[in-house]
């Protein structure tokens, strides 16, 4: 079997990520990564496991949903086709994208457009809306991979000219001189 991705949501408390592991590490499953984030109180978690031969879809399903129910959590699992295994890996860099200002409407939708409108991928997204005008309590950071046929001048010109219009601070880094900045 390919391998497989499973989704866990659920009221956030301590314990999710280790009941979860616990139960694949009972079945036999390599886990190969693991994202998990908590949006206001609710646990998104997001598991890529590659099960032993003898574990199909359905029973991995079932005995997930068995041995969680009365947590309360919700999971769904889908087979996964590798994803780049045997692929020659794109070439490009990956940038920070990062505005701080006003909450508003849209500004998810109006970004997300201008970063898909130039061809380029939202690797990871972190959008924390706390309302108001306080700058400093709504951010958005895109991590981006920008490929070597994108032409970055006009990309990052349309989101600073967004950014302007909505009356936001921008920041657009390069990760390897964000990492070097906030080394610890």
């Amino acid at each position: 079997m390919n391998k497989v991705i499973i989704t866990v949501l659920g009221k956030d408390r301590p314990g999710i990520i280790s009941q979860v592991s616990n139960i694949l590490y009972e079945l036999g499953c390599n886990l190969e990564n693991v994202n998990q984030m908590i949006l206001q109180s609710q646990f998104a978690g997001f598991f890529i496991v590659d099960p032993p031969p003898d574990k199909d879809l359905e029973m991995l399903s079932q005995t997930l949903i068995k041995k969680t129910t009365a947590s309360g959590l919700s999971i769904h699992v889908d087979t996964i086709d590798g994803g780049k295994i045997g692929k020659e890996p794109l070439k490009g860099e990956t940038f920070l994208i990062t505005t701080i200002g006003p909450d508003q409407k849209g500004l998810v939708a109006r970004f997300s457009s201008i970063i898909a409108r130039h061809n380029v991928n939202i690797e990871n997204l972190k959008a924390v809306f706390k309302g108001g005008r306080d700058p400093n309590a709504n951010i958005m950071s895109y991590q981006v991979f920008i490929t070597q046929d994108i032409d970055t001048a006009k990309l990052f010109e349309a989101l600073r000219q967004t950014a302007e219009e909505l009356d936001l601070d921008i920041r657009i880094q390069h990760k390897n001189i964000f990492n070097a900045i906030n080394k610890i």
